[in-house]
């Protein structure tokens, strides 16, 4: 199957009280692991690169042919959007032009007045080209790519104005964090997502949702949470398992070295990972 854009999936998600999971890839590993769990669910799986991420990997350009070959080569059936992760202007405007099915600009630490233009011109360019839109209210706790947000509060107002503004879903403040959640972390606050669904319809979206336990996620999305971030969960899980898998000695036995059998163990470990998240999203089986 080919990529598709997120538009009508996510509004499907929001108006059926359900979510789909945006999960982020860092190599060819990654981009198996986490196509190999859609379709071993039969659900509709979203992929994206963070701006680091794709630096690393070689580019946008580069980053969309390793989805599309190996969604091709896996004999990939089920929908996959292919989205760009906390985008700055110029990467959004980049990733249009590549051909990104979806592209978050993350305007939050500009201005305002200045977030809500520079959404509204992302939203032309995507439109018109049929890609989707995320844009974010209020900055998300933690760090990403450099991003830094202190996990305020999306403020209602700013989330109606930006929401008209057209974007396809919008990212909340609502209490998450990037990374790994401290001990003293308070929980989300489902008295501000509460105000925040009572007045904007579109699907609305939940950064940092490594962590966060089972039963807030759950109810985070019988709110309105349509999508639901993941990614510290991922890099943590591959972590154990290589780790394990050296400190068993099995990369000293035979070729036990050879990165296809080194890097097998983490990236089953994701696979399991995001299917485990599926499951909690209640993403239905594709029709």
């Amino acid at each position: 199957m080919s990529l598709v854009n997120g538009t009508e999936i996510f509004k499907a998600a929001r108006e059926g009280h359900y979510a789909v999971g945006a999960f982020n890839t860092n190599n060819l590993e990654w981009t198996r692991a986490i196509l190999a769990a859609g379709q071993e669910t039969n659900t509709p799986i979203l992929i994206q690169t963070s701006m680091g991420a794709a630096k690393y990997m070689g580019g946008y350009e580069l980053c969309l042919n390793l989805v599309e070959q190996t969604v091709k080569a896996m004999n990939i059936t089920v929908p996959v959007i292919m989205h760009l992760d906390h985008g700055n202007y110029e990467a959004a405007k980049e990733c249009i032009e590549v051909g990104y099915n979806s592209v978050m600009f993350d305007g939050h630490d500009l201005p305002f007045a200045e977030n809500l233009e520079k959404t509204k011109e992302i939203v032309a360019l995507a439109h018109a080209k049929g890609i989707s839109v995320e844009a974010e209210v209020g900055s998300i706790g933690g760090e990403e790519d450099g991003i830094v947000g202190a996990g305020e509060l999306a403020d209602v107002e700013e989330a109606k104005q930006l929401a008209a503004a057209g974007p396809d879903y919008l990212a909340v403040g609502i209490g998450n964090i990037h990374g790994v959640y401290p001990a003293n972390w308070k929980g989300l606050s489902f008295e501000r997502l509460e105000e925040l669904a009572a007045v904007i319809k579109i699907p609305l979206v939940l950064h940092g949702g490594s962590g966060i336990p089972k039963e807030q996620i759950i109810k985070a999305i019988s709110m309105g949470i349509s999508k639901v971030n993941v990614n510290t969960e991922c890099q943590l899980v591959f972590a154990k398992a290589t780790r394990e898998y050296i400190q068993a000695g099995k990369d000293q036995q035979g070729k036990g070295f050879d990165p296809r059998k080194l890097f097998a163990p983490g990236t089953q470990a994701i696979t399991d990972l995001v299917k485990e998240r599926i499951e909690w999203f209640s993403t239905p089986e594709v029709k």
